[in-house]
């Protein structure tokens, strides 16, 4: 969603989005640091796609995690995908449209650039900031959790951050102030709901004794199983490392943002701290497989094995 803030001057509403960044974006005497960001973006999304595609496939072997995880974990893979199999690769194109001046494959690079960043960042906050709060219904709600958290109801839910992403991506074409309306409000709404969420588990957590009766007790016939608070607290660990690392790599990116005076068109040396911090944020993609691997030991076998069966078996 953090792409909505990239048009320089919103008020030309009759140039569109990708209009402004070819014709803004020209540059002049910094081609090698643009060829040297493209490569080192290009490296990025192919560690991007590797790594998510292994997360994707591990994540459908591992059965033993509660399905709705698996569903949101799956979803953030699936965004990490798309950034390193769709957006890197367009944003590269774009860069190196700019450095041959090519204006034609400038204007399409562009569009796809916004429309595929928009979407996934919009999807990924989202998805994150559910888990926050589905790691609070589960402290909460106890032995109701998987009966109000269903699969079928996080299916229903990540559709609508699908669907009101891509409409909202899109509408910037329409009338720019839509999507920047939609990050102003999204994006704060995401944030405090995360931030609540993980200071109401920790306060929960921190007056729960170490070993809770209640917490521990003996399952019933026919109940579901009573929460484990050393699992539960390994689980929310997993998900503030995720949610971490997507706040250090995209907080210098929203920092230039609001530093940056967008009335004018950028210089070349604001034009490159620009494209070192989207690279940051595409960063993000790539380093979330290895946060799934260190974090969550059933998908680190999992990934392992299926490493180990492409290697040794690679035709079967």
């Amino acid at each position: 969603m953090a792409q909505a803030n990239l048009s320089y001057d919103a008020g030309k509403q009759t140039e569109t989005f990708a209009q402004l960044r070819c014709v803004e974006g020209r540059i002049d005497e910094i081609h090698t640091q643009i060829i040297m960001i493209s490569s080192i973006n290009i490296f990025l999304s192919i560690t991007a796609f590797l790594g998510n595609t292994l997360i994707l496939a591990a994540l459908h072997k591992e059965s033993s995690l509660h399905p709705p995880s698996i569903l949101m974990y799956r979803c953030l893979a699936t965004t990490d995908l798309c950034v390193g199999l769709i957006l890197e690769p367009a944003t590269v194109i774009y860069w190196l449209s700019l450095v041959h001046e090519d204006w034609n494959l400038c204007l399409y690079a562009a569009t796809t650039y916004f429309i595929t960043g928009y979407t996934l960042s919009s999807v990924s906050l989202f998805t994150i900031t559910t888990i926050s709060v589905d790691r609070l219904l589960a402290l909460l709600l106890g032995l109701r959790y998987r009966q109000v958290v269903t699969l079928k109801r996080i299916y229903l839910l990540l559709t609508i951050f699908w669907t009101f992403s891509i409409l909202a991506g899109t509408s910037y074409f329409i009338h720019p102030h839509i999507a920047v309306l939609c990050s102003y409000i999204c994006i704060p709404l995401c944030l405090v709901t995360a931030t609540f969420s993980n200071t109401k588990i920790f306060h929960r957590l921190h007056n729960i004794p170490k070993c809770a009766p209640s917490q521990q007790g003996i399952q019933q016939p026919r109940q579901p199983a009573p929460l484990n608070l050393t699992r539960y607290r390994k689980a929310v660990y997993n998900a503030l490392w995720v949610q971490l690392a997507l706040v250090i790599c995209y907080l210098p990116y929203f920092i230039v943002i609001a530093a940056v005076d967008r009335g004018r068109p950028p210089s070349n040396s604001t034009f490159v701290v620009f494209q070192c911090v989207e690279t940051l944020v595409f960063l993000n993609s790539s380093l979330n497989p290895f946060l799934y691997c260190w974090r969550i030991t059933k998908v680190r076998k999992a990934v392992k094995e299926t490493i180990r069966q492409v290697l040794c078996c690679p035709w079967n």
